[in-house]
């Protein structure tokens, strides 16, 4: 055995003894509210299909008929010949249900948010980051090249210093709008309000909020009533939307630097058309059918309101809500202890969260029922009781 593979041995050695190895389920089925795991019948917390769009007969009609029309793949990069007009639809439509100016279609939202900041910032700028961002932004800061300076999680004072001691040429606030582990939401009208006082641009990665927050579930940006030339908007297409892919959205100007200097865009094989085609019929969904976002509103609400009463702080807007254990061990307990009852929810463990704050991390969909609810909640209380 070399170095290389005695080092990967022993690291993985390592992570299995603080209970930190990932371990893959296996889906019988769809992706819905109600799925099979190993055999068996469960009731799905743990997606991030908060609409219940991924498997609709018309999101799969909607793939069907561009494969019918455009193929499967793409064929190339979008500068190159792999932009079709389903592309080009889809990302007129994205703007328009965003009000915004312009959207850009990307493969995923990861490789849109290394994109953007690694486009838009340089040597000479400064990106300052939440200390809670997703993984993508953190990687997509560092790519740039720029100075990166992490501020205290949602800590507007924090932020201002760091801000007015900047002495960067250019200025770039980084942060979720709803983040993916804690479901709360960023500050983001103060935020804006700091970056116009200080010359920065607030680049939004709003993949946990298009389709849920907003009144007609626009996302966070709508739920804020907020629109500004300096901001840059990430949202994805594979949590509320059902599809694959992402959007950035903005002022004309900063999308069209994108389109002509995103590595991640210009270097990679355009989306399938039938992605595209999905993300159109997924909007089509949302505009005509408001009481599917009404729904998951009441489940929330409905499981805030169980959590609360069990001590649980529940103070999520969103569809994410964290029941915070502490330990590895705890969290996968518990984790096995809701399986064995017939519901799924993953226990989430560092790194992707903070060191003594592994999760049971909740999802709520459109598609549970009220039933569904009070089940989670019976059995979560016996598990904690425990």
């Amino acid at each position: 055995m070399g170095a290389t593979a005695r080092r990967i041995a022993a690291a993985l050695d390592e992570l299995d003894g603080q209970s930190l190895l990932r371990e893959r389920r296996v889906l019988e089925g769809p992706q819905a509210p109600h799925v099979r795991v190993g055999g068996r019948a469960a009731v799905n917390f743990a997606s991030n299909d908060y609409l219940a769009l991924a498997n609709d007969a018309r999101l799969r009609e909607a793939a069907h008929r561009a494969i019918d029309e455009y193929g499967v793949g793409a064929g190339a990069s979008p500068m190159v010949c792999g932009h079709t007009a389903l592309h080009e639809a889809a990302e007129r439509r994205f703007a328009r249900f965003a009000g915004l100016p312009r959207a850009l279609l990307f493969a995923s939202g990861y490789a849109a948010n290394l994109g953007i900041l690694a486009c838009l910032a340089g040597r000479n700028s400064e990106i300052f980051s939440d200390a809670l961002n997703h993984a993508c932004l953190i990687d997509g800061a560092r790519l740039s090249r720029a100075q990166v300076t992490p501020y205290a999680h949602a800590d507007l004072a924090d932020l201002e210093a760091k801000l007015s001691a900047s002495r960067a040429a250019e200025r770039i606030v980084a942060t979720d709008a709803v983040f993916s582990m804690d479901g709360d939401l960023a500050p983001l009208p103060e935020m804006l309000a700091l970056c116009e006082r200080h010359d920065a641009w607030l680049v939004v990665d709003d993949a946990h909020g298009v389709g849920v927050m907003g009144a007609l579930g626009r996302g966070t940006l709508e739920h804020f009533g907020l629109r500004s030339p300096r901001i840059v908007l990430m949202a994805t297409l594979g949590k509320a939307l059902g599809g694959y892919g992402a959007f950035a959205a903005g002022d004309p100007g900063s999308i069209e630097w994108l389109l002509q200097r995103a590595r991640t865009y210009i270097y990679s094989t355009a989306l399938p058309p039938m992605a595209a085609a999905v993300a159109i019929e997924a909007m089509d969904v949302i505009d005509s059918e408001p009481q599917r976002l009404a729904g998951l509103r009441a489940r929330i609400a409905q499981l805030r309101a169980a959590l609360d009463a069990m001590g649980v702080r529940a103070a999520s807007p969103s569809a994410i809500h964290p029941v915070v254990l502490g330990s590895n061990d705890d969290a996968l307990a518990a984790a096995a202890r809701l399986g064995d009852r017939g519901f799924l929810v993953p226990a989430i463990r560092p790194p992707t969260v903070p060191q003594g704050t592994a999760r049971l991390r909740i999802s709520v969909s459109a598609g549970h029922t009220a039933e569904d609810i009070e089940g989670l909640a019976r059995a979560l209380r016996e598990c904690l009781a425990r």
